[in-house]
């Protein structure tokens, strides 16, 4: 760690080194042990410090007479307001050496730490580790960590990037999650947000205005001044610090259509450079959110292995539930033509024109992108969140069957599948939007929840409030309560060993499949072969007036259940 860096590490021999960017500031001290020592200016906006110290010290930065915490802490002695604390990263022993998963392994769980289990916390979630290992899960996906006002919230308010939220637990409690996960071969995900800061705790605005560009803003707020070398370090050394500090297998980003950024390099396509250019001694995994639809992050000399396939929810959805309001309108036209687009290309929307849509198309051509460069779901934090109750698609699909024959596609299909916590047995736990907000800005949150329903037809009554802690607890998933969930449960298990056995050997081989992809009415069959051998399906997604036939020595066959859906796998090798 050279001077002109972020935040505090270890240097050896008990000393500290201390680094902030701060152009627009007169003075800067750090304060530690009760005494505040000026700090030293290094050059190009850059104040550095050095001292002796111990993990577990409190300090804080005073500029220009003013306390603050430090904006790259690794935790915090309590809220984000106040001191932070030194961590020592080295001090955690691990267990496990672990050489990680390709990703075409990937079978992914998303969860948000404080609704998983019922104590919300890191410890709770590594006792809960196994259930998901039996189940077949390779990879967890957390929902975002770094420090938030409150005790509670998605994540998505983050103000401290590099400090674990301490409502779950400390810093080694999260790398003890890490490492049982490792010792049981899940692999691990963090979800991480670069394109905005929260509300209440982001202090970088008061001291250092040129961190912000004044001419550009995200949905959340002030726009981030990516064109500056010091801001861009702020995020890759976060990137950088989760990887290697915290063993994780790699990173999901949120909402990169939200970072806005005019230098010759964009920033996504250094931060993916930086953290593959480094040798971490096991594969990282760079997923994106993106509403662009954009192709050419995940070419074969791109940096990043997949991207949540939004498209491949809203057709299902709109299949599964006749609702066509708002982005889902597109999708309502012909969800059974677009989901056999997605098959063939995994996105649906190409860059072509859509009825319903938008008058300027968004995405770019596909086809020919690994299949695994596509992260299919029928449900995660924002599709069920961003309801105004919260429900899941099994609470709302008008067809169970219909749900189970898509469950069965969805993780049998060659894309990267992801579910949803709590998915997996039908949880009657809704996922509704929360957070521990207090005064002006808690109110500002209640009438800005409630108004962004009020112009959907389909939504009468009033919305959880999302300040109280009963819409905090009313998410937590629970455990399975009876046969159905559990019997659920027991199908999603089954599929995802067939999965293994029959789909995951094919992708190995990670190029663009030779695929073929035909609709005829209410049925598509689809084929897609790889170098070992080839996948199969037929698939019934509405009524029907011919018997449905399954396939040759299928692996799976759900036509013989009640109801117009039914899907019929198979493989055959070469």
């Amino acid at each position: 760690m050279g001077a002109a860096s972020w935040g505090a590490q270890p240097v050896g021999d008990g000393r500290w080194r201390f680094g902030l960017w701060a152009p627009d500031i007169g003075e800067a001290r750090l304060e530690i042990g009760g005494i505040a020592l000026p700090a030293r200016p290094s050059g190009d906006g850059w104040w550095s410090f050095e001292t002796e110290a111990q993990a577990g010290d409190a300090y804080r930065w005073v500029i220009d007479g003013t306390p603050y915490p430090d904006p790259a802490a690794r935790a915090q002695a309590a809220d984000v307001h106040g001191p932070s604390v030194l961590v020592d990263p080295a001090a955690y022993r691990w267990r496990n050496d672990w050489p990680s998963r390709p990703w075409h392994e990937a079978v992914v769980y998303e969860l948000h730490l404080g609704t998983f289990t019922p104590e919300g916390t890191f410890a709770a979630a590594s006792a809960e580790l196994p259930r998901l290992a039996a189940l077949g899960i390779t990879m967890i996906e957390l929902m975002p960590l770094a420090q938030f006002e409150g005790s509670r919230g998605w994540g998505y308010d983050g103000v401290l990037p590099y400090a674990p939220h301490p409502a779950y637990g400390t810093p080694d409690d999260l790398r003890a999650l890490v490492d049982a996960a490792h010792g049981l071969g899940i692999g691990v995900l963090l979800d991480v947000v670069y394109n905005h800061f929260g509300p209440s705790g982001n202090y970088l605005g008061a001291w250092c205005p040129s961190f912000f560009h004044p001419e550009h803003a995200s949905p959340w707020g002030a726009g981030i001044a990516f064109e500056i070398p010091a801001v861009r370090e702020y995020f890759i050394a976060n990137a950088l610090h989760w990887i290697g500090e915290y063993r994780l297998d790699g990173l999901r980003l949120d909402a990169v259509h939200a970072i806005e950024d005019h230098s010759p390099v964009h920033f996504l396509d250094e931060l993916g450079h930086r953290i593959r250019a480094r040798e971490h001694g096991r594969p990282i995994h760079l997923v994106t959110e993106d509403e662009r639809n954009l192709a050419r992050y995940f070419t074969a000399d791109a940096p990043y292995d997949s991207t949540w396939n939004d498209d491949w929810h809203h057709a299902v959805h709109c299949l599964l539930t006749g609702e066509a309001e708002s982005y889902y309108a597109p999708f309502a036209v012909d969800p059974v033509g677009d989901i056999a687009t997605a098959l063939a290309d995994g996105y649906v929307e190409q860059g072509q024109p859509r009825p319903d849509g938008d008058e300027r198309p968004r995405g770019e051509r596909s086809g020919h992108l690994p299949r695994t460069a596509f992260v299919n779901f029928l449900g995660n934090h924002d599709q069920v969140g961003n309801r105004a109750r919260g429900e899941r698609l099994h609470q709302i699909a008008t067809d169970p069957h219909a749900y189970r024959v898509m469950t069965a596609l969805t993780l049998l299909a060659p894309f990267t599948p992801m579910l949803f916590m709590g998915d997996e047995f039908l949880t009657e736990a809704p996922f509704q939007f929360f957070v521990d907000f207090e005064g002006e800005l808690a109110e500002a949150v209640r009438k800005g929840r409630a108004q962004e329903f009020a112009r959907f037809s389909s939504f009468a009554g009033e919305v959880p409030d999302p300040v109280a802690r009963e819409t905090f607890l009313a998410s937590r998933i629970g455990r399975p309560q009876h046969d159905a969930q559990r019997e659920h449960a027991a199908f999603v298990r089954h599929l995802l060993a067939l999965r293994r056995e029959h789909v995951t050997p094919l992708l190995a081989w990670n190029r663009q499949p030779a695929c073929i992809v035909r609709r005829e009415g209410e049925e598509i069959e689809a084929s897609w072969s790889f170098a070992p051998g080839t996948l199969h399906m037929r698939i019934r997604l509405g009524a029907g007036t011919a018997d449905f036939a399954p396939l040759p020595r299928p692996i799976l066959q759900l036509a013989d259940a009640p109801g117009p859906f039914a899907l019929s796998v198979a493989t055959t090798p070469e």
